[in-house]
C-alpha cells in the first residue's frame, strides 16, 4: 500500500488545465451525450400517462399492463450488461451512436405497433437502449472531464435524466385529453436521432483511444481543449495507469473477471452496493404511494399526471441543487447526509402510517424523503459510478454497477405489492428506514472520496479503508 493519501500530488496536478474555449467545450460535450441521458428518463415516464389508454385499445389484462411496464426493465439490464464488453472494443463514441439508433427503432415500433407483441417488442428495444446509456454516459463524462468540474460534469446524467422524466410527465398532461398515446411516445424520435448524430460528431474518449494504441488521436482530442504540453501528461498518465493494470491482471483474464483483482474488488463493491441502495432504499415505494397520501391530504392530485408534474419540479430542482454542491463539498458529505435524511423522513412515515397521523404530516415526510433522495443517492451514486473505477476497467465497472441497479428496480417492482400484502405499510416503509441506516454505515466505512481525486488517488483511499494494497 502507498503512503498516506496527504503526502499525494493533488488530483489536479495529474490532469491538465483547460483553456476557457476548452472548458466551453468539454460542457457542449457533455450536454451533447446526456441527450442520452434525457431518453433515459423520458422512456421510462411516458408510459405512466400511456398506458391508462394503451390498455384500452388493445385491451389489455392487468398482467399484459405490467409487462408492458416492466419489459423496458428486463431490456435494461441487458443492455446495461452488455455495453461494457462493446464499449471496450469498438469505443464509447460508435456505442453511444448505436444506442441513438436503437432508440428510434424502439420508438418507431412502439409508435406504431399495430398489436401488443410489437409494442412489448418495441418497448424491449428501448430498454435495450436505456440500460446502454446508463452505464455508458457516466464512463465517458468521466474520461472527457477534467477534475475540478468532473462532479457537476457527471451530475449532468442525473439532471438530464430528472428532465426527461418531467417532459414526460408534461406530454403527459399535454395529450391525455385528446388521448393520443401513439404521440406520447412519437416525441421521443427526435431526441433519439439527435443522440445518434451528436455521437457522431463527439469525439471518442482520449483514454479509450491511448488504452487502445491511439495516442497521436488522443493528443487531438486534448489539444482542442488543453493548454500547451497537456497532451503530453494525459498520454504519459493513462498509458502508465493502463500498463501497471494489465501487470497486475491474471494472465490472459478478461471481462469482469479482471474486476476481482485488488481495489477494483474494493471499487466494485462499493459500486454495486450503492446501485442496489439506490433502488432498495425504497425511493420508488414512495412514488408507488404518493398519489394515494396527496388524494389524503385533500389536495388536487388525485389526477396522477398532474401528481407526477409536481413530483418531476422538485426532482429537477434538488438536482440543480446537487450539482452545485457536488464539486464544493464532496461526494460522501452528501450520500451520507442523504441517507440519514432518508432514513428519518420514511421511519417517521411508517408512524405516521402506525398511528393515523394527518394525511398533511404523510404528504411532508413522502417530500422531504423525495428531496433527501435527490440531492444525494439519485445523482451521486451517478457521479461516482464514473469514477470509482481504474482507467481500464471503468467501462466495464460502470457496466456492472448499472446491471445491478437495473436488477435492484426491477426486483422492488415486483415484490413491492407482495411485502405491503404480508407486513403492511408501516413494516414496509420501516424496513426501508433500515436499509438506509445500513446504507449511511456502509458509505460511511468503505465507500471513498472522489472528488478531485485521478483514478490512483481513488484506488489509494479505497486500498486504506478496506485496508488491501493498491492494485
Amino acid at each position: 500500500m502507498n503512503g498516506p493519501l496527504d503526502t499525494r500530488p493533488s488530483a489536479e496536478s495529474h490532469f491538465v488545465e483547460l483553456t476557457p474555449k476548452g472548458l466551453r467545450t468539454v460542457r457542449r460535450w457533455a450536454i451533447a451525450i446526456t441527450i442520452g441521458s434525457f431518453l433515459f428518463g423520458f422512456d421510462t415516464g411516458i408510459i405512466s400517462g400511456a398506458l391508462l389508454f394503451i390498455r384500452e385499445d388493445f385491451g389489455l389484462s392487468a398482467f399484459q399492463q405490467g409487462s408492458a411496464v416492466s419489459v423496458l426493465l428486463l431490456g435494461a439490464v441487458i443492455g446495461a450488461l452488455g455495453s461494457g464488453r462493446i464499449s471496450d472494443r469498438h469505443g464509447r463514441r460508435p456505442l453511444l451512436a448505436g444506442l441513438g439508433a436503437a432508440f428510434f427503432i424502439g420508438v418507431v415500433a412502439v409508435t406504431f405497433a399495430p398489436a401488443y407483441w410489437l409494442l412489448l417488442l418495441g418497448r424491449f428495444v428501448m430498454g435495450l437502449a436505456v440500460g446502454g446509456v446508463s452505464a455508458t454516459v457516466p464512463t465517458y463524462l468521466g474520461e472527457m472531464a477534467p477534475a475540478q468540474i468532473r462532479g457537476r460534469v457527471l451530475g449532468l446524467n442525473q439532471l438530464l435524466i430528472t428532465v426527461g422524466l418531467l417532459t414526460s410527465y408534461l406530454v403527459n398532461w399535454a395529450l391525455a385529453d385528446a388521448e393520443l398515446w401513439r404521440v406520447m411516445f412519437g416525441v421521443a424520435a427526435l431526441p433519439s436521432a439527435l443522440l445518434f448524430f451528436a455521437a457522431l460528431w463527439l469525439p471518442e474518449s482520449p483514454t479509450w483511444l491511448i488504452e487502445n494504441g491511439q495516442p497521436e488521436k488522443a493528443r487531438k482530442v486534448i489539444d482542442k481543449v488543453a493548454e500547451p504540453g497537456g497532451a503530453d501528461r494525459v498520454v504519459e498518465r493513462v498509458g502508465r495507469a493502463h500498463r501497471d493494470g494489465r501487470q497486475d491482471s491474471d494472465s490472459g483474464s478478461g471481462g469482469l473477471r479482471e474486476l476481482f483483482h485488488g481495489t477494483a474488488l474494493a471499487a466494485f463493491v462499493v459500486a454495486v452496493m450503492l446501485a442496489a441502495l439506490q433502488q432498495l432504499a425504497g425511493i420508488n415505494t414512495i412514488l408507488y404511494y404518493a398519489p394515494t397520501i396527496m388524494s389524503q391530504a385533500g389536495l388536487s392530485a388525485s389526477n396522477a399526471i398532474y401528481y407526477s408534474i409536481f413530483i418531476g419540479v422538485v426532482n429537477v430542482a434538488v438536482t440543480v441543487l446537487s450539482l452545485y454542491l457536488v464539486d464544493r463539498i464532496g461526494r460522501r458529505p452528501l450520500l451520507l447526509g442523504s441517507l440519514v435524511g432518508m432514513a428519518v423522513t420514511i421511519g417517521l412515515l411508517g408512524v405516521a402510517f402506525a398511528v393515523s397521523l394527518s394525511p398533511v404530516l404523510m404528504l411532508v415526510f413522502m417530500m422531504l424523503y423525495i428531496v433527501a433522495f435527490g440531492i444525494g443517492l439519485g445523482p451521486v451514486f451517478w457521479v461516482m459510478l464514473g469514477e470509482l473505477f481504474p482507467s481500464d476497467q471503468r467501462a466495464r465497472g460502470a457496466s456492472a454497477g448499472a446491471t445491478v441497479n437495473w436488477l435492484s428496480n426491477f426486483l422492488v417492482s415486483l415484490l413491492f405489492l407482495p411485502l405491503i400484502e404480508a407486513v403492511g405499510q408501516t413494516w414496509t416503509f420501516w424496513l426501508f428506514a433500515g436499509i438506509c441506516v445500513l446504507g449511511t454505515v456502509f458509505v460511511a466505512k468503505w465507500a471513498p472520496e472522489t472528488r478531485n481525486r485521478d483514478a490512483e488517488e481513488v484506488g489509494a483511499e479505497l486500498a486504506r479503508r478496506w485496508n488491501m494494497s493498491v492494485r
